[in-house]
């Protein structure tokens, strides 16, 4: 049973599926999943594509495949091609493993494609923020006592969840200095189905965000800075503005209530992916260059899909 303090009282959530939670925990390590006979029929490049240089050896799914084992095990490029070539031979298989710096170089020209659930032609609501991982520099510890500051690089992972299947629908990496209402379209391009509702912090509070939203016809429910104010009179004879909508419901219903009305508190829900992401494959990205972070990233963000499809903790009161 999970305890959360809140305050004078506790809040009590009891997991009311620990056998087939435990039971999907455990499918996260099986390797065979991987290596399935469709991935190995499909290993080797069919050779098709007019290429002026050499043609590729590998199709992208055998790329894929390597490259998401060494995201699940956290290996180097050189101790992939091992794991590679003790699985070939463990399974029987007659494949042939890329070298490391095939792997390396195919990387950063990888467009990986993040598997979503179907959800049908109903719209969905996404949940979005913004993250720092670890490229490189001294650890958190060393900055604490001895402000080792120097030589210290970051990349911020934006996400796009979905809060009912919990599943990353979007993702982008930038560089840091990146604000997070600047992606607002790359991440909303991606998603596949139509949104109707879009949660997010006060960092988003910006009139670009809203206009990219009201172009798609999603309502905004963006939490607003303390120094708010209408832009719009409300005897104005043009359409009323959401941000201005929701800044007078917050002075009716206090920013508590407003809240709980609207149900904001359900943005929390990319918190918990990017905790489950960074626990479960770390918090440093291991390659040094943009475009192999970027294969990194989306690597991980389907990896993550993918423990979300084999299951999830549910969760009850506890009387």
């Amino acid at each position: 049973m999970a305890v959360f303090s809140q305050g004078a009282r506790e809040a009590r959530y009891r997991v009311t599926n620990w056998r087939e939670y435990n039971e999907s925990l455990v499918r996260r390590g099986d390797i065979t999943f991987w290596f399935d006979q469709d991935v190995i029929a499909a290993w080797e490049h069919e050779k098709s594509e007019w290429k002026v240089s050499r043609l590729y050896v590998y199709r992208d799914l055998a790329i894929e495949t390597l490259l998401t084992l060494r995201e699940l095990f956290r290996l180097p490029y050189r101790q992939t091609e091992g794991l590679g070539r003790s699985l070939a031979a463990l399974l029987g298989a007659n494949i042939a493993i890329p070298d490391f710096t095939s792997l390396q170089k195919r990387a950063a020209k990888m467009q990986v494609q993040i598997r979503v659930a179907p959800a049908g032609s109903q719209p969905i609501h996404v949940v979005v923020d913004g993250s720092g991982l670890k490229v490189y520099g001294e650890g958190e510890w060393k900055v604490r006592w001895h402000r080792l500051e120097r030589r210290r690089e970051w990349r911020k992972l934006h996400l796009a969840v979905d809060p009912k299947t919990q599943e990353i629908v979007a993702q982008v990496l930038t560089s840091d200095h990146r604000a997070e209402a600047s992606q607002v379209e790359p991440l909303l391009n991606q998603v596949q189905q139509p949104v109707e509702k879009f949660y997010a912090a006060g960092g988003y509070d910006h009139w670009s965000v809203y206009q990219a939203l009201a172009r798609r016809q999603i309502a905004p429910i963006i939490s607003l800075r303390k120094n708010a104010r209408l832009r719009q009179h409300g005897n104005c004879a043009a359409a009323r503005l959401p941000r201005d909508e929701n800044l007078r419901q917050i002075r009716r219903w206090g920013p508590r209530g407003w809240k709980r009305r609207v149900g904001y508190h359900r943005r929390s829900l990319v918190e918990t992916a990017f905790w489950r992401l960074k626990s479960s494959l770390g918090q440093t990205l291991k390659n040094r260059h943009l475009d192999n972070q970027k294969t990194e990233a989306a690597l991980r963000c389907k990896l993550l899909n993918h423990f979300a499809h084999l299951g999830l903790p549910k969760f009850t009161w506890a009387s």
